[in-house]
């Protein structure tokens, strides 16, 4: 049976949908008429009863733009909760607007940026910082949005670059950034996979190593993020500014964490940077989370860092982390 679908122009896919493709060589998807009120009122009514019955948290909605939009505030009000979307388009103009029908987005337009970024050495700082800005204008709230650089349709990181420290930053970036961070499961094992279902690799075969050192620095950056949250009330509703770029290097500050990214490279040799507007007093007394080294903030109010083999870094006040946890303190 062949499935066969209405060629609907970019230009009209905002308020309807977009064009989609055949999928019976892959697995049978057959359209439903989701304008009908019958059908409509039926998907409203199992998801109702599925949230009542299973007591879930929230939802992730596979192929938003694929259908109309007009259906999509009904189902959510009928859900209940908080309902992410998955809108597959880099470009914050197309995809943000799918926010007014639905509470969060998959962050797709940041994917595309930040893998262009961390790839390699030649990955652009400044469209990275231009894209969140682009997002914190176009989008309703990007405090809502879902931010991921892997997922089970696209290629691991690591099938793009073997370089585990580009891999660091990356994911570290991802949860730090601003919006929900979403890890996905083989990650903090180090999975490399190419295009699916390469991508989709058994996890039992790692043991489950809660030892790996991936595994080990994301609950380390979960735990800082943890303790921001409970320490400042408007973490996780605060926007992200972007504080520095360079062709090399990022830094960003939300709330009380200021972060540095870089795509050097593993192989780079070790750079200084001085970090400013990113709202400490001088004389404060720093703790850098993912080595636990402390810094000073100078008299004039700079921060200065030493970039190691490309290392990710995380800065936060030391007087903030007492009894954390953090850093054994």
């Amino acid at each position: 049976m062949r499935d066969t679908f209405t060629n609907i122009a970019r230009s009209q896919a905002t308020t309807t949908c977009q064009t989609r493709r055949p999928w019976s060589s892959v697995v049978l998807l057959p359209d439903v008429k989701t304008t009908d009120h019958f059908v409509v009122q039926t998907y409203n009514d199992w998801i109702k009863s599925l949230v009542a019955t299973f007591g879930v948290d929230g939802l992730r909605i596979d192929t938003v733009k694929h259908v109309e939009r007009s259906f999509w505030p009904g189902f959510r009000s009928a859900a209940g909760l908080y309902s992410l979307g998955e809108v597959l388009d880099g470009d914050p103009s197309y995809t943000c607007p799918y926010q007014e029908q639905l509470d969060g987005l998959l962050n797709y337009p940041l994917y595309y940026a930040m893998t262009q970024a961390f790839q390699s050495p030649n990955g652009s700082m400044s469209s990275l910082s231009s894209t969140m800005g682009a997002i914190q204008r176009s989008c309703r709230d990007p405090t809502l949005l879902g931010i991921f650089s892997e997922n089970h349709d696209s290629p691991r990181f690591l099938s793009r670059t073997k370089d585990m420290h580009l891999n660091m930053n990356i994911i570290v970036f991802s949860i730090l950034a601003g919006g929900i961070p979403i890890i996905y499961q083989g990650q903090e094992q180090g999975f490399s996979g190419g295009n699916e279902p390469a991508n989709r690799e058994a996890l039992w075969t790692t043991g489950f190593s809660s030892k790996s050192e991936l595994y080990t620095m994301i609950a380390s950056v979960n735990q800082i993020r943890n303790h921001e949250v409970f320490a400042v009330s408007d973490y996780l509703t605060s926007n992200t500014s972007v504080i520095y770029t360079d062709d090399h290097s990022i830094a960003l500050r939300k709330g009380q964490l200021v972060s540095l990214f870089s795509n050097a490279g593993a192989n780079a040799k070790s750079y200084n940077l001085t970090l400013t507007n990113h709202g400490f007093l001088a004389n404060q007394t720093m703790v850098e989370v993912l080595s636990c080294k402390n810094s000073t903030v100078d008299i004039r109010g700079d921060l200065r860092a030493e970039v190691q083999q490309g290392m990710p870094q995380i800065f936060y006040p030391r007087a903030a982390l007492q009894s954390s946890g953090v850093c054994f303190l």
